[in-house]
């Protein structure tokens, strides 16, 4: 009997294995809680008054109110940016080519000042700066009349010392790598030190420095404890859309949607313009020969230092005043000259609540950060495609979202069954999960990139399975660099405010919204007790951060 010929078989153009089970699972995580929420308040600013309407944008574009307040926040953010670079780029040159004493308390100290939040920053130079601060007061005794922090000139000087580190860290990575046969070309050619750093330095380091800036930009851009704390009536764009939601919260919060998405429209632009501008000036160089520290004479060191001294002094100052006011005494909103332990008994007592849950919901997030940032990272990375990529950039959306925004989608999004979360725990752990992600994303595929695939064939080879070889293998290997960016993202969630503040209910409040609740109705004991219990979790977690990253520094 004649065999009958095999029919050939059908290629599945999809395999059910557990690689694209966790990638649809993360798509379809990211549509509920990322992309259903911004098309909620994208929808919701064209209805006014339940009708499809334009007038929120046309209120928006010809009322002074509303498009003031994005003028202020440019403003702010620019001068702040600039500001940022004439800081941070000196301080990155001598910190990356001078042989100067102590580089590594000198960094971390700086790192400390990005990661502490900043409206405690603020909140410090208010106790000395404000209106009754003590060194206001000093000033008055002594016949000088001082102009108060309180102000637009305040946030840009709160922002650009709290941000510098940003430029700091992006430039000096930069200055390290950078081949120093063209810097010696251009010196063979005549050039000055200044010829040199202005025509070929600078321009190399372009890209790095753009990003540097940009993340200052977006940081100044989204704050919203800051300007609640130093604005005094001066609206920046975050203030004004959660005072509009909070003021329409019940019937049509359109303005505050439209609101939303004018910060989320200006985010994004500025992202793509620093991309553009980077693409038009990238430079392809070998980094085989690093440039040499370089000794300074004594008084060239000296005056080094002096620069590196007075910007890292200034820049934990608040850190300091925070520190030092949480064990004074207080007569009312009045601190006096005697040490207590009075504040932390009373936030013991008063806030406990707001303690637990902070360390709580920013644990339960990074747990599922920690997961999220291992798997996740293996399928960008390692089985990248169309559909990987467009979930990698969904993902990092919210590295350029304000914190406002995120709260007011989510509660536009999660106020009605079937899933009604506004005013419960899960929706600030899914809040944190979604705004930090990026970031332990971040250091995942980094540390990814670095481990060779030959591992995992060599494992694989030896009759280990696909999956196995990765929980037992590869897994092991990205830990440390995960661990080390979840720790940072911990750091900066148990810091978070601006989201907070909208989607928080009286049972959920957490130390940041206890510190802006406590300074606006003048405990200023308690708010610095709090405050302080925030610096110390930072400084501890970043300890632990270096000790995990050892020699290769901390992964920001």
């Amino acid at each position: 009997m004649e065999k009958q010929a095999r029919k050939p078989r059908k290629r599945k153009l999809f395999r059910w294995d557990f690689w694209n089970l966790v990638t649809i699972f993360a798509f379809l995580l990211v549509l509920l809680f990322l992309v259903y929420p911004l098309f909620n308040i994208f929808i919701n600013s064209f209805y006014y008054d339940g009708n499809l309407t334009l007038e929120t944008y046309k209120d928006f574009f010809t009322l002074k109110y509303y498009y003031g307040a994005l003028t202020n926040s440019l403003f702010v953010c620019t001068l702040a940016t600039i500001f940022a670079i004439c800081i941070g780029l000196p301080l990155a040159y001598i910190m990356a080519r001078f042989d100067i004493p102590f580089k590594k308390t000198i960094h971390i100290l700086i790192i400390l000042t990005l990661l502490s939040p900043p409206f405690i920053g603020a909140y410090s130079w208010i106790l000395m700066l404000g209106n009754n601060g003590f060194l206001t007061r000093f000033f008055h005794e002594i016949g000088i009349n001082t102009k108060s922090i309180y102000g637009l000139h305040g946030m840009i000087w709160v922002f650009t010392i709290q941000f510098y580190p940003h430029i700091y860290l992006y430039v000096s990575g930069a200055l390290k790598t950078i081949d120093s046969s063209l810097e010696e070309a251009s010196e063979s050619l005549g050039s000055t030190r200044w010829q040199k750093l202005r025509t070929v330095t600078i321009p190399l380091i372009f890209p790095t420095l753009s990003t540097g800036a940009l993340m200052v930009f977006m940081a100044s851009f989204a704050d919203f404890g800051t300007p609640m704390l130093m604005g005094q009536g001066i609206k920046v764009l975050p203030i004004l859309a959660y005072e509009q939601f909070i003021s329409e919260l019940g019937s049509n919060p359109a303005m505050a949607s439209t609101l939303s998405m004018i910060l989320l429209t200006v985010s994004t632009s500025i992202l793509f313009l620093q991309r553009y501008l980077v693409s038009r000036k990238t430079f392809t160089m070998s980094s085989m020969r690093p440039p040499a520290l370089i000794k300074l004479k004594p008084v060239q060191k000296f005056f080094a230092l002096l620069y590196v001294g007075i910007v890292v002094g200034v820049s934990i100052i608040p850190q300091a005043t925070v520190i030092t006011t949480s064990f004074l005494k207080t007569n009312g909103p009045v601190f006096v000259r005697q040490f207590s332990l009075d504040s932390y008994r009373e936030v013991l007592y008063r806030v406990p609540k707001a303690i637990i849950n902070t360390f709580t919901y920013a644990s339960v997030a990074i747990a599922f950060m920690v997961i999220a940032g291992l798997l996740l990272s293996y399928v960008v990375v390692r089985r990248s495609s169309k559909f990987t990529a467009l979930l990698d950039t969904l993902i990092m959306i919210p590295y350029v979202m304000p914190g406002t925004v995120l709260g007011i989608s989510l509660i536009v999004a999660f106020n009605k069954p079937p899933f009604a979360l506004t005013g419960t725990w899960i929706i600030l752990v899914i809040a944190y999960c979604i705004r930090k992600l990026p970031y332990t994303m971040r250091s995942s595929t980094a540390i990814l990139h670095q481990i060779d695939k030959s591992v995992e064939e060599a494992s694989i080879s030896l009759g280990v399975p696909p999956m196995k070889t990765f929980f037992k293998t590869t897994a092991i290997l990205m830990l440390p660099g995960v661990l080390s960016g979840a720790i940072l993202s911990w750091v900066t969630t148990i810091n978070e405010l601006s989201s907070t503040i909208v989607l928080y209910a009286g049972a959920t409040s957490t130390i940041t919204v206890a510190i802006y609740s406590e300074v606006f109705t003048a405990n200023f004991g308690t708010a610095a007790a709090l405050a302080t219990i925030l610096s110390v979790s930072t400084i501890v977690s970043l300890i632990i951060v270096t000790i995990i990253s050892g020699k290769k520094g901390v992964p920001i």
